[in-house]
């Protein structure tokens, strides 16, 4: 699955707890996703287990590439 240098450089850089393979399960199998109206970016959200809480991860408008991770607390099903 394709990703964001901001992704790659940043995101994993500054969140080392979070795990690439988690992310690509959130973008393939999200329990909710939801398109951001000011950038077209879509949001995917997926339960991790091992954080004990729902992980936000967005990617572009083309559904696909990763650009961004983190848990989301604020996040209700």
């Amino acid at each position: 699955m394709p990703i964001t240098d901001y992704f790659r450089d940043n995101v994993l850089v500054k969140r080392p707890y979070i795990r690439r393979e988690w992310c690509e399960a959130a973008v393939r199998d999200p329990i909710r996703t939801e398109v951001q109206s000011y950038d077209g970016r879509i949001r995917h959200w997926i339960w991790v287990d091992a954080l004990g809480r729902y992980l936000r991860v967005v990617t572009l408008a083309d559904g696909q590439t990763i650009h961004n991770a983190f848990p989301d607390r604020r996040f209700k099903p």
